[in-house]
């Protein structure tokens, strides 16, 4: 480290100390450092209630059930560190997620408390997997490194632990227009932890291309006996409608198709295929969007000979004021083994969800949401007694955000 001389004419006085520049240097370098990175996140709670149905059987969306029927929530406290890429050719960054609350024990990263699965492929090859536990009220919602390579316009990376690139709804409830999870959002996985790269090959179109250890969020996960040949493998692509087209304009459709190694499966070999559509669209009316999303799961070898699972969803949204929004979803799900349903029981299940959001307070969003469940195979599955079809919920919702 390199001093000028009236620096090195002070030290000699007395007046300063070398060690107390160094650390002010240090320090400098630190803050320096830290300016780059953006803190962020969010404080997420509900109050629900479950009219006439208790609270054992309940529909089996993701992060609902009996934990949070008919009682106060804190769902998740939501920290993230943000150090975005730059327009430099060789730019880099990272991305820190991290999830405190009963959310981050479903949403199962963690190895606590993890067990081993074991299984054979048909008679032909075993596998072992070692499955999170979900005890800790803490998960690494995502972790990875950002990195750019100047090929074309650009290849963008993140390595480490990433959302998954299947779905119309994010994992972080407050970006989603309906509080509660879609059955879609149930049944796709939630993270990776591998590579994945995108690229932008024009202002329309933008292809993403990965390889992970599992389909499962778990991180260290991994097909145990047949590590090196046992990865899951996802390709999609987005088209996004220009400016030129009007009130079409900004309106979007994703593709994208994910394989591989399910750490979670139970039976047969452990391998998922997962198949995803979705369709965000502006409309000739201010403030009015519609969505489409489909889903199509097929688990590989399973106990009955392979599961099939067909989930699809409308979506719409109307922005009425600048405060006000009103947020409508449907969804029919065909279930050939009972991924959706409380009971495991195959069938078909209908929901509706009506939300209503208004923003009174600064960073805060507020919302009172109205969910109706129907399972229509027999047995039905709702209720403390497991014999009704219908399943009715209500909920309030708050999220401070910053």
């Amino acid at each position: 480290m390199k001093f000028n001389k009236w620096t090195v004419g002070l030290a000699a006085a007395g007046i300063v100390t070398l060690p107390s520049l160094t650390q002010a240097v240090d320090a400098n370098m630190v803050q320096t450092m830290a300016a780059s990175t953006t803190l962020s996140g969010y404080v997420d709670v509900s109050a629900q209630w479950n009219l006439g149905t208790g609270n054992k059987n309940n529909p089996a969306y993701a992060y609902g059930g009996a934990g949070k029927a008919d009682g106060f929530n804190l769902n998740v406290v939501d920290l993230a560190l943000d150090k975005p890429l730059d327009e430099t050719p060789w730019s880099a960054g990272y991305h820190v997620e991290l999830w405190f609350g009963p959310d981050a024990n479903t949403l199962a990263t963690s190895q606590s408390g993890a067990k081993t699965i074991s299984g054979t492929d048909s008679g032909e090859d075993s596998f072992s997997v070692t499955v999170p536990g979900s005890s800790s009220m803490f998960a690494i919602r995502q972790a990875y490194v950002t990195l750019r390579t100047p090929i074309g316009n650009g290849i963008d990376w993140k390595i480490g632990v990433f959302d998954t690139i299947v779905g119309y709804e994010s994992t972080s409830s407050p970006n989603n227009p309906n509080f509660t999870r879609s059955y879609g959002y149930t049944v796709e996985p939630t993270t990776h932890e591998g590579i994945l790269a995108s690229y932008k090959i024009c202002d329309v179109a933008s292809v993403t291309a990965g390889v992970a250890n599992t389909f499962g969020p778990g991180i260290g996960s991994r097909n145990t006996l047949f590590v090196e040949d046992t990865k899951v493998y996802m390709v999609g692509m987005t088209l996004t409608a220009p400016k030129s087209m009007g009130w079409l304009a900004d309106s979007s459709m994703t593709v994208a198709y994910i394989n591989g190694f399910n750490n979670a499966a139970t039976a047969g070999n452990g391998d998922v295929s997962h198949l995803y559509a979705g369709f965000t669209m502006a409309t000739p009316v201010t403030g009015l969007k519609a969505g489409f999303a489909l889903d199509y799961r097929h688990e590989h070898d399973a106990v009955s000979g392979g599961a099939d699972t067909w989930v699809y969803g409308l979506y719409g949204s109307y922005q009425a004021t600048e405060k006000l929004s009103m947020h409508l979803r449907g969804e029919y799900v065909d279930d050939s083994v009972g991924v959706t349903t409380p009971q495991a029981t195959p069938g078909g299940l209908f929901e509706l969800t009506y939300t209503v959001q208004y923003d009174l307070w600064k960073n805060v969003l507020s919302r009172a949401e109205l969910r109706w469940d129907h399972g229509t195979s027999s047995p039905a599955h709702y209720g403390d007694n497991g014999n009704l079809r219908d399943a009715v919920m209500l909920v309030a919702n708050v999220a401070y955000k910053f």
